[in-house]
């Protein structure tokens, strides 16, 4: 079996494909239960992150590494088959596959190396997410997360396998081994009451563009980065609290693995202090880097604000720096500011990471003052954009909430975050599919 991308490459069996009849011995049975037993924890957070199924993934890791005792999969814990491809920058197999060169002579192919085979489960992830090839995989997604006998022949249709009986070797393991029992939603619950719904998943997730590791126990630093196959010294670089290779980080905390970027790229334009924030805990919510908010709102990188301050997220730098917390004096109460009556818009500008900033809008109805012989400028007020928002409704009416779309959202992991039924959302919203983009307003309830 191969694969038909010039960056990714399946191992097969070749026995279990020549025999149609073949099947599996006890001892093969037995050492695909250890597999799944190993893998299965990565494969379902891998779901929750990225939208593929757990039982897929678990299923075809079998088959492309053989239950992990494939050459690959013992030496690069590469269970996929992934070739390293022209952006590759770490360490590397070299071994015959389906590579020629221009002379029709077969050559070593280039695969990529990782530390654990847990950094090649999300690879993998990626791999069928790339927006480049989703002409080729974006249908599948579009599936139910439960539906894997669709995922298995969308698979085949693909073109991710030239063997015929693909879908039906997934789909056996699959029922076998009871493997879909793993794509039911809440079989990861790490609850903590006290800690956000986004923050209580341990893994790999996304803000603003930007992908981070949180742990739901304390972890040291060259751990984590064993398993997400970056760099310590990355780590470090892209985390501005990140001092030490030993460095243990607390449970529940971000470690961005990419750059932060200079500004917020969601709907939020900006951030209401909460008691006891300072400007690194909102640049770690937001995606941001500390310096380029700190900048933005005229502060210096250790400035903690004072409570219900508005912190830009994005866009010019703000006319007047906000107050900060006084030392020692009580939390004052988080009340949202309100755009002042009579203010004009800025002029529409392209920030510093791209982006247009058309100013504050005013109502259409509110008249514009003539200007003072001598002016006064005011604090900028800004217009506050919640992240879910709240409709107003009679006191027997429940609220109606609304989620934004962010890049890299399933509609399963919405559905996971608010404790809501994927039919739910699909009803609520006259959606015909999971298909959703990018900025779309959801009605969760």
């Amino acid at each position: 079996m191969k694969f038909v991308s010039a960056v990714f490459c399946l191992i097969a069996f070749s026995t279990l494909f020549a025999n149609p009849s073949y099947t599996w011995t006890a001892e093969e049975n037995s050492e695909q239960e250890a597999y799944i037993e190993r893998f299965k924890r990565i494969a379902m957070e891998e779901m929750e992150r990225s939208g593929v199924p757990a039982s897929i993934k678990l299923a075809q890791g079998i088959l492309e590494s053989n239950s992990g005792k494939s050459y690959l999969a013992r030496t690069a814990k590469n269970h996929f088959g992934i070739k390293c491809g022209s952006n590759w920058k770490g360490d590397a197999v070299y071994r015959e596959d389906d590579d020629y060169d221009d002379r029709g002579r077969l050559t070593k192919s280039c695969f990529r190396r990782y530390h654990n085979a847990d950094a090649s489960y999300v690879a993998h992830s990626e791999f069928l997410r790339d927006p480049n090839k989703a002409f080729r995989y974006g249908f599948l997604f579009r599936l139910e997360p439960t539906d894997y006998k669709g995922w298995a022949k969308g698979l085949r249709k693909a073109g991710y396998a030239t063997n015929p009986r693909y879908p039906e070797l997934l789909i056996t393991l699959i029922e076998r081994h009871g493997l879909h029992q793993y794509d039911v939603p809440g079989e990861i619950d790490p609850i903590d009451l006290e800690v956000p719904v986004e923050e209580a998943i341990t893994g790999i997730l996304n803000t603003n563009d930007v992908n981070y590791y949180v742990s739901g126990a304390p972890v040291n630093l060259q751990a984590v980065a064993q398993q997400v196959d970056v760099s310590v010294r990355r780590l470090l670089d892209y985390n501005e609290k990140l001092v030490s290779e030993n460095q243990t980080v607390p449970a529940n905390e971000r470690i961005y693995l990419q750059k932060k970027r200079r500004a917020y790229r969601g709907g939020d334009r900006y951030h209401t202090v909460a008691a006891g924030e300072d400007l690194y805990d909102i640049a770690q919510r937001y995606g941001v880097r500390v310096s380029n908010l700190a900048r933005r709102n005229r502060l210096g990188e250790q400035a903690r604000p004072a409570p219900g301050e508005q912190i830009k997220l994005r866009g010019w730098k703000v006319r007047n720096p906000p107050r900060l917390a006084q030392a020692g004096a009580e939390p004052d109460p988080v009340v949202p500011m309100t755009p002042t009556p009579g203010r004009t818009t800025e002029p529409a500008t392209i920030d510093e990471d791209g982006f247009l900033d058309m100013g504050d809008p005013i109502s259409p109805n509110t008249p514009i003052p003539e200007p003072d012989p001598q002016p006064v400028v005011e604090p900028e007020q800004p217009v506050i954009t919640p992240p879910a928002t709240t409709l107003p409704t009679s006191p027997n009416q429940p609220a109606e909430v609304y989620h934004a779309v962010v890049s890299g959202e399933t509609l399963y992991a919405i559905s996971r975050r608010y404790g809501v039924s994927i039919e739910e959302i699909r009803r609520l919203n006259s959606l015909t599919g999971n298909t959703i983009s990018v900025g779309q307003q959801l009605r969760i309830r």
